[in-house]
């Protein structure tokens, strides 16, 4: 005779007369069907539905937010230079939940990178939130500020790393922005684009004389590097932050 856990495991009673090895057998048997099942893995680069599948025992929920755009620079006339900070990366989460927390089906947002400032001393646009329905959200990465035109030293605070979101079991901050900053009429290249949990930092420009763009965020994620602009240089726009994703691994039996 047999008797089974509340999770479906199979036991032999203390009431049988059968061989030490049959009762493992039958133990491992029952256990491997249940916990030693499949995987189902079902990635999002773009906002859409998840829908739960058959025999699912476990859900493992990665979420990414997008990082944000760098700022543009003005135009510069002789003796003058501009230089905008790097967009932030966005804000990453994971959790993992029963099956009958989920529900049958969620709602899955994925968040855009944020474009990059528009010609001119003009901020980048914020990358956009994700999110597992209401289980888990991420914030999107900060845009960096743009660059104005100046003969004196100026400098400009990078943008802070995505942050606040809810839900889930660990979270890390976006990677901060890089900041902006001229001395004596030379742009210094420090404004990279924030890293986050998924991409790596995107580094600034090596130019440094003349006018040169930043870089687009890695993804996923990722905050973009700043332009800048040596002297007569044109305006010049900033770069976009790369876009977030959403992984959802169900373990079944």
């Amino acid at each position: 005779m047999t008797a089974s856990t509340s999770k479906g495991i199979i036991y032999p009673q203390s009431t049988d007369h059968t061989r030490i090895w049959e009762h493992l057998q039958t133990l491992a048997t029952g256990a491997d069907g249940i916990i030693i099942g499949n995987k189902d893995v079902q990635t999002f680069t773009s906002s859409g539905t998840w829908t739960r599948p058959a025999g699912a025992i476990l859900v493992d929920v990665q979420v990414q937010a997008g990082g944000g755009g760098s700022g543009g620079v003005a135009s510069t006339t002789s003796g003058q230079a501009s230089c905008a900070a790097g967009g932030s990366g966005g804000e990453y989460a994971r959790g993992l939940f029963l099956p009958s927390v989920t529900g049958g089906s969620v709602a899955v947002t994925v968040g855009a990178g944020g474009s990059g400032g528009t010609a001119g001393a003009n901020t980048g646009s914020n990358g956009g939130d994700s999110s597992f329905g209401a289980l888990v959200t991420c914030k999107g990465g900060n845009g960096g500020a743009g660059g104005t035109a100046t003969g004196t030293n100026v400098s400009i605070g990078g943008s802070n790393g995505g942050s606040g979101g809810s839900g889930g079991d660990f979270r890390v901050q976006g990677g901060d922005g890089g900041g902006a900053q001229i001395v004596g009429a030379i742009p210094l290249k420090f404004n990279n684009g924030g890293s986050a949990y998924l991409s790596s930092m995107r580094r600034a420009t090596g130019t440094v004389a003349t006018s040169s763009t930043g870089f687009d965020g890695y993804p996923y994620g990722g905050g973009a590097s700043g332009p800048s602009n040596g002297a007569s240089g044109a305006a010049a726009v900033g770069s976009n932050g790369a876009p977030g994703i959403v992984i959802v691994t169900t373990y079944t039996a």
